[in-house]
């Protein structure tokens, strides 16, 4: 794999973190959290219709979530813009590190709270943000 491609390739883990942010985001308000509902529907499989945006408190959560999310996608955008072309391991280990971190922690959390079918989905998740970035590229 070429540093370029590699390069690109971080550049579609950063959207592909960002891409739950404005899905979370519209489930701050009642008028627009559909989406947001049914995909914690969806997550905590089966869809059922027994997950609900009703509460401020989900409301709160999801605006938190949303805003790391979009947080975290930009980040890795923005290191593959100013540093990637300096230290293209490091940046690459520190994106790593980063996903494996949220996978764990996050898949730990959903089996807690009963929810295994995230834990499964986060896999497929962990496979696409990673995609060729387990190898370094060839200078």
């Amino acid at each position: 794999m070429t540093l370029e491609f590699q390069k690109f390739y971080l550049k579609v883990t950063a959207v592909v973190i960002a891409l739950f942010a404005p899905v979370f985001f519209l489930g701050t308000m009642p008028e627009t959290s559909e989406l947001a509902r049914l995909t914690l529907d969806l997550l905590s499989w089966p869809i059922d219709g027994k997950t609900t945006y009703s509460s401020p408190d989900t409301r709160f959560l999801s605006a938190l979530t949303g805003g790391f999310l979009l947080g975290w996608g930009v980040n890795v955008w923005m290191l593959t813009h100013f540093v990637y072309d300096k230290a293209p391991n490091e940046v690459r280990i520190s994106v790593l590190i980063g996903l494996i971190s949220w996978f764990f922690l996050d898949s730990a959390g959903s089996i807690a709270s009963g929810n295994i079918s995230n834990a499964i989905f986060n896999v497929l998740v962990l496979l696409v943000a990673v995609g060729p970035l387990w190898v370094s590229a060839k200078k």
